[in-house]
């Protein structure tokens, strides 16, 4: 089996080890027009140099609004490609992969950054929000508008849109999140889809949509170029999402050419308990790498060098992302492949001062 420091190939692209970082909010746009800046260069480009071997850009809306919270990054127009460029060419000196993250937070959207305290925007500067149907994630939030098909038909175009810019901006593997209880995942949980025609009831119903826009993007991304999604694989409700559906959602989409599913889980419903303990995310991606048999990611607190070697070594996952940890320890890959007496040297700008 291979281990953590053991490059990663998907399609083209080569990751240097199995260890990536999970797309996080940064909340850092300024007048909300979604242009990432000095910030995101500095934070991202922070992990390239520290060893991490693939690098995702935050959740990038598709349209504005797409967006979770009025701070977040988008790729919704050309601006906004040219302005990551220079982070992706960074990225890629450091002999990191730069990756980004596409999404629409849907019936979520409209959200406070964490700064800001808990709940949703004011009225003066919210936006409205879609959905499979008119139903609210919880009775705080705004009632979303029930997307039309022809609605639903613009919005994949969005999507395509986004994918197109990406490649442009110099990303070289593309995320579709369809995680957490945003839009593609709201239309596949059957605890937040309970629409009657094509797009809900039966699990293939509820997959069509999120289908749709996977093969769309797949459509336009370069073929030799890998494409990932972010699954929430279980809603952790008995009537809600089950392991056993995502797997039947991830052959889907590797028939449709998709390289890689990100497996994390919840974020449908308020008020579900989750058996939060360190790897509690990493069944998901056993069972989905086993049983559909396409390459996997295990997120969710994973903190440890030795615990994300065993994930990998014991072919649970084909690599491990890390979220919090890394905003923790930009050099973490370095650190773990000393403690694990792997290869991962320093930049050499740093390494006179530590070791080499």
């Amino acid at each position: 089996m291979p281990t953590l420091f053991d490059p990663l190939e998907l399609r083209s692209v080569t990751l240097r080890n199995r260890i990536g970082m999970s797309p996080m909010c940064m909340y850092s746009c300024d007048a909300m027009d979604g242009l990432p800046n000095a910030w995101h260069m500095s934070h991202l480009g922070a992990r390239a140099a520290g060893g991490t071997a693939l690098v995702m850009a935050e959740a990038s809306a598709v349209e504005p609004e797409g967006r979770i919270s009025p701070q977040d990054a988008g790729i919704w127009n050309d601006e906004q490609a040219a302005a990551w460029a220079p982070i992706t060419a960074f990225i890629e000196s450091q002999g990191s992969v730069p990756a980004i993250q596409i999404a629409h937070a849907g019936r979520k959207a409209g959200s406070k950054r964490p700064a800001d305290g808990r709940g949703i925007v004011s009225d003066e500067i919210a936006w409205q929000a879609v959905g499979p149907t008119a139903v609210p994630f919880t009775e705080e939030w705004r009632t979303p508008h029930a997307l039309s098909i022809p609605e639903m038909t613009t919005l994949k175009q969005k999507w395509v849109d986004a994918a197109r810019r990406s490649h442009r901006a110099g990303f070289k593997l593309l995320e579709i999140h369809n995680a957490h209880g945003y839009l593609l995942h709201s239309f596949i949980s059957p605890l937040s889809n309970t629409r009657t025609d094509n797009y809900g009831g039966s699990l293939e119903n509820r997959m069509r949509f999120p289908l749709e826009i996977a093969e769309a993007v797949r459509e336009v991304w370069p073929e030799d170029l890998p494409l990932a999604v972010r699954i929430s694989g279980t809603d952790w409700h008995p009537d809600g999402l089950s392991v056993d559906d995502s797997v039947i959602f991830a052959r889907e989409l590797k028939r449709i050419g998709v390289d890689l599913v990100d497996c994390s889980s919840g974020g449908a419903i308020a008020g579900v308990n989750y058996p939060v303990a360190p790897g509690f995310q990493v069944p998901i991606a056993e069972q989905v790498r086993r049983e559909a048999g396409i390459a996997t990611a295990a997120v969710g607190m994973i903190t440890e060098a030795p615990h994300a070697a065993q994930i990998v070594a014991e072919g649970r996952a084909d690599m491990v992302m890390l979220g919090r940890e890394l905003l923790r320890d930009p050099y973490w890959a370095i650190n773990a492949a000393k403690e694990l007496e792997a290869d991962a040297p320093w930049p050499t700008q740093y390494g006179w001062a530590v070791g080499g």
